[in-house]
């Protein structure tokens, strides 16, 4: 029996055998007649590959060999990832279409579909797979005969409490569902205010309804000045030491994270620049020319903080630009789009700083750098609220999956 169970219900659930209830479809698209290759995702379930990817991995001119796989079978890929350990299982909900063989697919005969899409999205069944799976040479996969993967052994209560169950799980899930659209729609709206604002079809007032000045022209070298991240550092440096700004934390977010700082060791004497409150910082080199002098800006107080080697530090006059608005000047579309036309490079690509200081852009006066700093921050505290009630409701069903399967 589980941990926590509906009041309604009582007695042992039945232990059955995958076998018992469901069989392997075999059905190959001999002729090839069916194009839509599906994948099973561990975050996304069945998708179509395309749609996953943004272009065909499969080649749709040798499909013969492809299961079909149709509308509310069940998938098993054996990749194993950080969020499918065992690999996942998972439901066909999308229509009808081809499944590379190395995964399984398999149809229920009996019992209620919408409780075994929830009771694979536990981790009830991964302890058995572990036990039976062979690793092999391919650490990144598991290695299951059919046998043994049918053999998997499964607890079933009545047809009426699967039926309460699963009402209740697709319940969490359609509020995990409508929190996730609310982050969406809230990251597309400050998207486009983001775009009107930076191209002046909106413009703030001051308190008494009156316009600000115009924008004006600037270059960034005019503005503030540049300052190189750690140099003549070894790995034995690392992972000890005093707290620097890893890449990472600049790419991540337009805000640093000061609770992800990693550490390098700094000897007495060494001449190394050291972070400010209000500094920003992009990174010099990326694989792609779109993500290259990606910005993000310091708007904590440190002491004494290094940045990594790849990235660099400028620090603006702030009677002329604040780091508030900082935080969205350098990650607005358009002058994204300026900063990508000086990345150079064919597998790798780079940015210089000098001409990177040459670039012009337009300043609003502080008094509407802070009011636009302050909506678009408004704006950022929804999205991040938002998320974390994602997470939250995440964690809360991943607890009572543990609870109320067996």
């Amino acid at each position: 029996m589980p941990q926590l169970r509906f009041p309604d219900f009582d007695g042992e659930w039945e232990r059955i055998q995958l076998s018992e209830i469901a069989g392997k479809q075999n059905n190959k698209n001999s002729h090839g007649i069916i194009k839509d290759v599906f994948t099973n995702s561990a975050t996304h379930g069945v998708i179509n590959q395309r749609d996953y990817f943004d272009r065909d991995i499969a080649n749709k001119q040798n499909l013969d060999g492809y299961y079909i796989i149709e509308y509310d079978e069940f998938v098993y890929n054996p990749r194993i990832s950080e969020c499918a350990p065992v690999g996942p299982i998972s439901r066909n909900l999308i229509g009808t279409g081809v499944m590379s063989p190395l995964y399984t697919v398999f149809r229920f005969k009996s019992g209620n579909l919408d409780f075994f899409e929830q009771y694979f999205n536990s981790t009830k069944w991964h302890k058995y797979l572990k036990s039976v799976a062979n690793y092999g040479a391919r650490y990144d996969r598991m290695n299951l005969t059919n046998s043994d993967f049918f053999s998997l052994p499964i607890f079933l209560p009545s047809s009426q409490e699967q039926q309460k169950i699963a009402s209740f799980f697709t319940t969490i899930d359609r509020k995990i569902s409508q929190l996730k659209r609310k982050k969406t729609l809230l990251e597309q709206y400050k998207k486009g205010v983001m775009q009107k604002i930076f191209t002046l079809q909106i413009r703030f007032k001051d308190k008494n309804g009156q316009e600000f000045p115009k924008w004006e022209k600037r270059k960034l070298g005019d503005v503030g000045k540049t300052y190189n991240g750690l140099t003549g550092k070894t790995k034995d440096d690392f992972g000890q030491g005093k707290p620097y700004i890893q890449y990472k934390q600049i790419f991540d977010d337009t805000r640093i994270d000061i609770s992800r700082f990693d550490f390098v060791r700094i000897r007495d004497g060494e001449k190394q620049c050291r972070v400010r409150y209000g500094d920003v910082f992009f990174t010099t080199s990326s694989e792609t020319p779109d993500e290259v002098g990606t910005s993000s800006v310091l708007l904590d107080e440190v002491s004494e903080v290094y940045l990594n080697s790849f990235c660099f530090g400028y620090r603006s006059s702030r009677d002329v630009l604040i780091p508030q608005f900082s935080r969205y000047l350098f990650r607005n579309e358009l002058l994204r789009n300026e900063i990508n036309k000086l990345a150079q490079g064919s597998t790798r690509y780079n940015i210089s700083k000098n001409e990177l200081m040459k670039t012009v852009i337009e300043l609003p006066s502080i008094q509407e750098q802070i009011k636009i700093a302050n909506f678009l921050s408004a704006l950022d505290d929804k999205i991040l609220r938002t998320q974390r009630q994602v997470e939250k409701a995440v964690v809360w069903k991943k607890g009572l999956m543990q609870q109320m399967f067996c």
